[in-house]
């Protein structure tokens, strides 16, 4: 990058910004080659203001953002079968046993899984926005200091995971539950530090714009998954540990199998890597600072969801087990505009590095757009197939006319869910993760659950109508409110910001 008394010209430093065009006449038209590659030339220019000049249009951020969303749609959908697979060995046991599972699971969500969630959102910002900004091996080196951070908050989640069986019998009625609960939960520790690294190595690959990396990986690993339950538990009979030995297995093999991927199949990326540095034990703040609103970001809606399933067994069973299947369909459906949002903050956060602020607000107006369709496709889809769709899980009429009944509200909210996550991918690119964690805490826990409950248990005694009613009311502040925000928010501080943590 060489520097002139007048305006700059700079080299590509991203392939999510990278394009090909006529550089004598300064344009720049990003193209789709390979597979989670763009091709390399780029002239930019810099002006007064310090902003980067790159020429894009919607229909060139779509065809990226479609490029780069269905190998994370894959990627996310294969690494959720993890735990259908588990629910559907175990199912096979006993109802004991399932019972167990689902409130192990529920907790190692809530109390590990999420809090690697949340720490994870920081790399979608800092390898994101170093490698915008030229720092390559500043990526890898973001990729160490987030392992170690993970590693060490590994030590209280096992503490509790250790703990959980005696922890579970104190909150819930059915102590034996509970404490298998507690055994499955001692040995799927062993599974922590497989999944939080996985998740890190994830950011490294998806910041340089190999989304493919993580899919190739889990299209190898969900066989291998399978085979494991099979093998495990109905071949060596271990019933419920061995349930608990698949998943730790698979687990740890995830980031072996990504090493293996980045290291022999695509070596071009290991220039991000500048090898292992005591450099990675010091200058924790910004990862921190950015890591923390986005635990409590994930924490907040994780929990509510939590929540609200619990409440539902105090209506009746049959609620219960149509909030299982409306929760099943709403995960599930989520993971379309989720894996897209994560294209989203790691291009938005390559242009905010880059300081091409023009090109991400184009970027950002076509995402709109791209969001609302993807949330109307949802719920046009859940509408046409409400009387359908609960059939797939069960067979009981009373479970299904209740699915069947809260469809349509589901409907809603996964299209204006879509906007939140639209919402919040914009955050996270620009580096705000601490207003998701804000607008998350106040809406979920001052406003939403509290109106759930009020629908369901009060005088319109909406049942699980009511439930899922106070969720659409929250989802539909959350994505008004940080959507808000955004408009308003100064652009520019992100790029300042961007350049301080990689200075």
């Amino acid at each position: 990058m060489e520097s002139t008394d007048g305006p700059r010209r700079f080299s590509v430093v991203s392939p999510l910004i990278a394009a090909r065009g006529d550089v004598a006449k300064g344009n720049a038209y990003g193209t789709l080659a390979d597979p989670g590659e763009i091709e390399s030339l780029l002239s930019r220019r810099e002006g007064e203001a310090g902003e980067v000049e790159i020429a894009t249009s919607g229909k060139k951020e779509a065809r990226l953002l479609v490029g780069y969303s269905v190998p994370l749609m894959f990627t996310y959908l294969l690494q959720y079968s993890f735990s259908l697979v588990t629910i559907f060995v175990v199912g096979h046991i006993g109802t004991d046993e399932l019972g167990a599972v689902s409130l192990a699971t529920m907790t190692a969500n809530i109390t590990g899984y999420a809090v690697f969630e949340g720490l994870a959102t920081s790399l979608d910002t800092l390898c994101a926005q170093a490698y915008g900004t030229g720092k390559k091996e500043q990526v890898g080196l973001h990729l160490q200091r987030m392992v170690l951070l993970m590693l060490l908050v590994t030590v209280p989640i096992g503490a509790v995971w250790l703990c959980s069986g005696w922890i579970l019998a104190a909150l819930v009625p059915e102590r034996k539950l509970a404490y298998m609960a507690g055994d499955y939960l001692r040995i799927l520790l062993a599974s922590a530090p497989g999944y939080a690294t996985f998740e890190a190595g994830k950011r490294f690959t998806q910041a340089q714009g190999l989304f493919n990396a993580s899919l190739y990986v889990l299209l190898v690993s969900t066989p291998l998954n399978i085979a494991f339950n099979y093998v495990f538990v109905f071949v060596l009979d271990w019933d419920l540990k061995g349930a608990a030995l698949s998943t730790v297995l698979s687990n740890t093999l995830l980031p072996l199998f990504l090493w293996i991927y980045v290291y022999f199949i695509v070596p071009s990326s290991l220039e991000c890597w500048g090898g292992f540095t005591k450099a990675a034990f010091k200058h924790w703040g910004p990862m921190i600072k950015l890591a923390l609103p986005g635990i409590v970001m994930v924490e907040a809606e994780w929990l509510a969801f939590d929540i609200l399933t619990f409440s539902s067994s105090y209506i009746s069973t049959a609620h219960l087990a149509a909030q299982s299947v409306v929760m099943t369909c709403s995960v599930a459906i989520y993971h379309i505009p989720f894996s897209v949002s994560i294209a989203v903050s790691t291009r938005l956060g390559n242009l905010i590095g880059a300081g091409a602020l023009s090109a991400a607000r184009i970027a950002t107006r076509t995402y709109v757009i791209m969001f609302l369709i993807i949330g109307t496709v949802d719920a046009t889809f859940l509408v046409s197939t409400r009387n359908i769709l609960p059939s797939a899980f069960t067979e009981d009429p009373e479970v299904i006319k209740i699915v069947s009944s809260v469809m349509p509200i589901l409907a809603l909210f996964q299209l204006s869910d879509a906007g939140t996550a639209l919402a919040n991918a914009i955050l996270r690119g620009l580096g705000r993760q601490s207003i998701g964690g804000y607008v998350n805490l106040g809406v979920y826990y001052m406003i939403a659950i509290p109106m759930a409950f009020l629908l369901c248990f009060g005088k319109p005694k909406l049942g699980l109508e009511g439930l899922w009613s106070g969720c659409l009311i929250g989802s539909c502040l959350i994505w008004m409110v940080e959507g808000t925000y955004c408009k308003v928010w100064g652009w520019r501080k992100a790029v300042d910001e961007a350049r301080g943590r990689n200075d």
